[in-house]
């Protein structure tokens, strides 16, 4: 199993401040890539965070964004 799925699989169970990379929340939002950079570019989905050239989610963020309390709960 990779970390991409293992992430996902363990979602709800990571802290609010553990962060995913993008195919975690492609997977999480059931969309393609580039809807993930839209939904992120026009608020649906909070912005990512880069740290050391890597781009993220916070799962905090993730948790509260309005595209994904439907489909996480």
């Amino acid at each position: 199993m990779n970390d991409q799925s293992q992430a996902l699989r363990d979602f709800d169970t990571l802290p609010d401040s553990a962060r995913v990379r993008l195919p975690v929340v492609v997977a999480l939002c059931g969309v393609s890539v580039p809807t993930v950079w839209r939904m992120a570019k026009d608020g649906r989905l909070p912005p990512p965070v880069k740290c050391g050239g890597i781009t993220s989610w916070r799962v905090g963020d993730l948790r509260k964004a309005p595209a994904l309390s439907a489909s996480t709960n």
